[in-house]
């Protein structure tokens, strides 16, 4: 890659090496300078700073703190069935885009439940931070020119408004809440608010601010939960249901598991964790799609890896995409939808190998991903109760890449009144 030589791994043992010793094996930062702009926070902190961001975030996503977000899945996923109900009347059927429907459900969940009462204002940060991903993807896939992200160009610009803005947004949500909480009023059931609780408290356990996070820092966390909660959850969807609409026999033993296990009651924590082959589903959803196609690493010193010695200043490339369509370790059906071979767990079917990584792996797994399983789980039994659907003939088939897999045409579905 330019000047840096790059190593492509596949050999499990090797992949769990990388994964475990994030001291020695470092994320690497974007070399284009548009990258900057990107989210950084948890993501992109190294070594004892993603030790002090982990530890604060933590609380965050623990499944005691999930279980209060789950009236906002349902909230919002509440509205999104309606506006649908609304397209299909009982009688008929109707063909509908779901791409932009899903994308507008995750990112009013991450509103909900980043920001709380300050959702209207959340949701404006999340159409600008989508924006500002296309137009730095655009930055970067076009012939790059040292210094030119400093000329008055229109993209230049609206980027530059684009992070004045978001910060501004974000730090006035801030602002409030510390004064809130000043003033005695306790708002921690959203996570802005456990983040800033848990990074109050840090501060005065160890009786320094330098344990704590700074505003920038949770500025650029808030952005991250936005970033990553969205492109996640609305991709795992959208491919869950695209591949649904063409397995239509497990999209009925689907249903019938939602009918089953929750009847017309409302959902719930406790529901939603006997869904299992709505679990089975996702598992081969990700292994087919997942959401990040490759996971990059840079040594900064002489390493040695497996009977490999590498250079300092090498990158590493884990394929992702490529290993979860290994025919040596999926079997000869590897390119075709069956969520059976998930059916005793996912070690039972990896035996236990670093070769299936849809949220990373080692101490830096996604810390969203129990978050981002329940509320996929919760929009997918709601669909399900209320519609099925089918491919229609104008789905173009085309995953590509705006930093996570997303289909490029959208998802036009074939939705009934059930």
């Amino acid at each position: 890659m330019g000047t840096k030589p790059m190593v492509h791994i596949f050999e499990p043992t090797m992949i769990r090496e990388i994964l475990a010793n994030y001291y020695q094996f470092q994320k690497p930062w974007g070399r284009h300078p548009l990258t900057k702009l990107l989210p950084r926070g948890l993501i992109n902190s190294e070594g004892d700073q993603w030790i002090k961001h982990r530890k604060i975030i933590n609380p965050a996503f623990h499944v005691e703190k999930l279980k209060h977000m789950v009236p906002a899945f349902y909230l919002s996923c509440s509205e999104m069935i309606e506006k649908w109900g609304k397209l299909v009347t009982k009688e008929s059927s109707c063909e509908v885009d779901v791409w932009p429907h899903l994308q507008t459900f995750s990112s009013d969940v991450i509103s909900r439940t980043s920001f709380g009462s300050s959702f209207e204002e959340g949701k404006k940060i999340f159409e600008f931070q989508k924006e500002q991903a296309e137009l730095i993807i655009k930055g970067i896939q076009s012939i790059f020119i040292p210094g030119s992200r400093f000329l008055p160009t229109k993209d230049n610009k609206r980027l530059k408004y684009i992070d004045r803005e978001v910060k501004a947004s974000i730090k006035s949500i801030i602002d409030k809440r510390v004064v809130a909480m000043k003033a005695g009023e306790t708002i921690n059931d959203d996570l802005l608010g456990i983040l800033l609780d848990s990074n109050y408290k840090e501060i005065k356990q160890q009786g320094s601010s330098n344990f704590g996070l700074s505003i920038e820092e949770v500025i650029e966390e808030c952005k991250l939960f936005y970033f990553a909660g969205q492109e996640t959850t609305g991709n795992m969807i959208v491919w869950t249901m695209i591949l649904l609409g063409q397995h239509t026999d497990w999209q009925t033993r689907a249903r019938e598991e939602v009918l089953h296990v929750l009847g017309d009651k409302r959902l719930d924590i406790d529901g939603l964790s006997h869904l299992k082959v709505i679990n089975m589903i996702f598992n081969e959803v990700l292994r087919l799609y997942p959401p990040a196609v490759m996971l990059r690493r840079l040594i900064h010193e002489d390493t040695k890896l497996g009977k490999l010695t590498l250079p300092a200043g090498t990158l590493i490339q884990l394929n992702t995409l490529f290993m979860h369509h290994d025919k040596d370790m999926w079997g000869e059906d590897v390119n075709e939808f069956n969520p059976e071979r998930f059916s005793e767990g996912v070690s039972k079917v990896t035996k236990g190998q670093s070769t299936y990584l849809p949220f990373g792996g080692g101490p830096r797994i996604c810390i969203g991903q129990n978050f981002a399983m329940l509320e996929s789980k919760m929009a997918l039994a709601m669909i399900l109760q209320g519609f099925s659907f089918e491919l229609s003939p104008s789905y173009s088939h085309a995953p590509h890449t705006i930093i996570t897999l997303q289909p490029q045409f959208g998802a036009h579905l074939i939705l009934h009144r059930l």
